[in-house]
């Protein structure tokens, strides 16, 4: 049963980068509604320990704010580069953030195993590659490349700053807190940008609400569950498998077929991200995404 809920966990997360380069809507509408449905969606578990919220004081409200504000940015960028370049590369791009989380770790005075910089070479090596590929093609695609990179390091801060309010609350409270901030920060960033909202087709809203359903419910939710019974280190390494997974995916269901240049990266960057996964001391990770 644990494998066939990571089966699931995975295809879900997988779904997700797919699902919103293909619907109809600006980037940062599909991240808003994703966030706000996410809100609704945990609203019900997090009622219950509400006082944890309550008691959390300015500290700890500080550092959920942040949270919510990267995981905004993240959103932002991320969703905005599956828009400008290819589904394959965008997923491999916003999965260095493990390697943004270990650069930062250690400019904080962290020590990382000599195999664990290895790893991250291979992978920075693999970023390089697509990147050339995608600079080759047009400069639409490298700018898509580079907001998906800025989206992992994003990614990374909030991951960051949720594994230290998550010493004092629960995975419930934390994350109705934090996708709160988030849809309203990117709310705000939507108006001001003057994003259409609402006035999209059934398709359109079909594709939004399945992006909520796979990738916050059937995906990460999952994982959570299987963190009761399994290791984070081998969630984190079940987590990679949604970079080829959205690539199969975009190649079915979008037409996707990025040059070879591009898988020939993307194999490097899991390469180099299984080493840093596999032999970097696995901190608790957080799985509000």
């Amino acid at each position: 049963m644990n494998a066939l809920l990571a089966v699931v966990a995975i295809v879900g997360v997988s779904a997700s980068g797919p699902l919103m380069a293909g619907a109809a809507a600006p980037a940062l509408a599909i991240a808003f509604w994703r966030n706000a449905l996410g809100t609704l969606a945990v609203a019900p578990f997090a009622v219950p320990v509400r006082h944890e919220l309550a008691g959390l004081g300015r500290d700890g409200w500080r550092t959920v704010g942040f949270a919510g504000v990267m995981l905004a940015a993240h959103f932002a960028t991320w969703c905005t580069s599956l828009k400008m370049t290819s589904v394959a590369a965008a997923t491999a791009m916003v999965s260095m953030q493990v390697v943004f989380v270990v650069i930062i770790d250690r400019l904080r005075g962290d020590s990382a195993a000599p195999a664990v910089m290895v790893g991250i070479g291979v992978a920075v090596v693999g970023v390089l590659v697509i990147t050339g590929v995608d600079f080759s093609l047009s400069g639409r695609a490298l700018a898509g490349d580079l907001l998906a990179l800025l989206g992992g390091l994003t990614a990374a801060l909030y991951l960051m700053a949720g594994s230290r309010v998550r010493e004092s609350i629960s995975t419930s409270a934390y994350t109705f807190a934090c996708y709160g901030i988030c849809a309203v920060t990117l709310a705000v960033g939507a108006l001001v940008a003057q994003v259409e909202m609402v006035d999209f087709t059934g398709r359109t809203w079909l594709a939004i609400v399945a992006v909520t359903i796979c990738a916050q419910l059937l995906g990460h939710s999952v994982l959570n569950h299987l963190l009761a019974v399994m290791s984070p280190g081998l969630i984190s390494l079940l987590l990679l498998l949604e970079v080829p997974g959205a690539a199969i995916l975009a190649g079915i269901f979008l037409d996707q077929t990025p040059p070879a240049g591009v898988y020939v990266g993307l194999v490097l960057i899991l390469a180099g991200l299984v080493v840093v996964v596999a032999r970097r001391t696995p901190p608790e990770v957080v799985l509000a995404e």
